[in-house]
């Protein structure tokens, strides 16, 4: 499967985790003062850490989430309980440090970054926002492509770049966010057409329809797929088609980042839907993935069914802006604290045979 050269090359830079590494790590982990395998996911978890850095003995430093932000057409045809608008306040709420995200990141100690990849308004007069805009919003999927491939190559590179000044600046652990009213529906559209899910299995309520707004919001992501079938032949394509852009921005943040083999939190429904398309873009991508929450959303339950993944937290969440990622930093990294303070038996003196 060919692809754009710029997406060409940074796939080709991602390499598998090796396997040797984790079962390295598992020695150890084997070795400290406690039943074998007793602490169950967080030695798991604490594993895949380890073997993502390629560091014996890894410190989780710095921490970063990344919150892309874009617009959404598709909210003309009322699948959204909120209006558009919501996404320019709710930006600026973040920059005022007011938000879900704010509260929960500074818990997590890990800085925000706010990235404007497709919002509807301006944003040059607003400082603290990263200004990386590739279109003014993705076009109604419902009526046509939510934008075209090369506009959705664009956005999935201000991701990689977002990455990149990430790993520059010393970040370890990063993970992903998003707000855009309305993008539970294109993220539905993606997860029906990437898993071949019947759309009346993956849609939900999103910020809270009513059974009434559900059954206009299916209708709509059936015809979007119905509309943009033809486009939709590969993983970018169907991005391209019935996707956003800060959906793209994800997958480009969970593809730059593997790239630089750093461990990706990927927060909840619209980001795992990011995800997705670059664990398909590049299988590899899923090594260094850990997938922060189950959604409320029916879908992201079939999507961890199919692909075999199990999310960290299961809390009812369905707020996103990276909300479920900055609460599941923080058990990475307790996970990684016990694997690198607890004592061994040896240095406890402690016979585990005896």
């Amino acid at each position: 499967m060919m692809y754009p050269s710029e997406l060409e090359s940074l796939i080709g830079n991602i390499s598998p985790v090796p396997v040797e590494l984790r079962y390295k790590a598992y020695e150890r982990l084997d070795s400290l003062t406690k039943p074998r395998s007793s602490l169950g996911f967080l030695e798991e978890i604490a594993a895949r850490y380890v073997a993502i850095t390629r560091e014996e003995r890894p410190r989780i430093k710095g921490k970063r989430i990344c919150v892309f932000v874009g617009d959404h057409m598709v909210v003309d045809e009322g699948v959204s309980a909120y209006p558009q608008e919501v996404t320019f306040l709710m930006v600026k709420n973040f920059l005022r440090g007011g938000a879900a995200i704010n509260v929960l990141a500074r818990r997590a100690g890990a800085d925000i970054e706010v990235i404007d990849v497709g919002m509807f308004e301006d944003t040059d007069a607003l400082a603290g926002v990263v200004k990386a805009k590739v279109k003014h919003g993705a076009d109604n999927i419902a009526r046509g492509p939510a934008m075209s491939v090369e506009e959705a190559v664009s956005a999935i590179m201000v991701g990689v770049e977002r990455a990149r000044i990430a790993w520059e600046q010393g970040v370890c652990l990063i993970g992903t966010g998003d707000m855009g009213i309305g993008n539970t529906t294109p993220s539905s559209a993606i997860y029906s057409a990437i898993l071949g899910i019947p759309p009346v299995l993956v849609v939900g309520p999103g910020t809270g329809l009513d059974a009434d707004g559900i059954k206009r919001k299916l209708n709509v992501v059936k015809k979007a797929l119905e509309v943009n079938k033809a486009r939709m032949n590969t993983p970018l394509e169907i991005l391209a088609a019935v996707g956003g852009l800060e959906i793209a921005g994800i997958c480009g943040l969970c593809l730059g980042a593997s790239a630089k083999k750093m461990a990706v939190v990927v927060d909840g429904f619209i980001s795992g839907a990011g995800a997705l398309v670059a664990m398909r873009l590049c299988p590899a991508v899923r090594d260094y993935l850990f997938f922060a929450h189950r959604s409320s959303e029916p879908g992201h339950n079939l999507f961890f069914q199919k692909e075999g993944i199990q999310p960290l937290l299961d809390l009812n969440l369905r707020l996103g802006e990276g909300t479920g990622s900055a609460i599941a930093m923080q058990i990475i990294e307790d996970a990684v604290a016990i694997y690198n303070e607890m004592a061994t038996f040896e240095e406890a003196g402690i016979n585990p045979g005896a």
